[in-house]
């Protein structure tokens, strides 16, 4: 009986050009091996499943650069963030330069709620960028 925690070895067929792009990815990327590479395209996969199902808990980083001189801007920010069901775990703020500032938002809840309050802060005008990364718990 193995434990939950075992490695177990298993084999895959691949065709010779696919192999070779895996092992291109596992030197461009700098990957120990094979298997760590695998491992995470597989947990990556997990992850994108379970935003797409939406019945699960997530987590997400919101990253928006914008003008902090755009009148009512960050107020706007903020109010989004207080009128929404999701919890903001945290925030950081960077000056980036006398017009721009960086700041990530991390966030958990429901999916549909992260996205919509993604989609909400990045399309206030003064936003220059908005990019939400996608997370979740992935065992192992």
């Amino acid at each position: 009986m193995t434990s939950p925690d075992s490695t177990i070895r298993f084999t895959v067929s691949l065709p010779k050009t696919l192999l070779d792009e895996l092992d291109q990815r596992v030197v461009n990327r700098g990957y120990a091996s094979r298997s760590e590479l695998v491992r995470d395209l597989i947990r990556e996969r997990i992850v994108e499943e379970t935003w797409e199902r939406g019945d699960a808990e997530v987590a997400g980083v919101l990253t928006i650069v914008y003008d902090h001189h755009q009148r009512e801007l960050t107020r706007q920010i903020l109010d989004i963030q207080h009128h929404q069901y999701v919890h903001v775990i945290a925030t950081t703020h960077v000056h980036l330069d006398h017009h721009n500032c960086l700041e990530t938002i991390i966030l958990r809840g429901m999916p549909a709620e992260i996205e919509r309050l993604s989609l909400e802060i990045g399309g206030l005008r003064g936003v220059r960028f908005a990019e939400l990364t996608r997370t979740s718990k992935v065992e192992h």
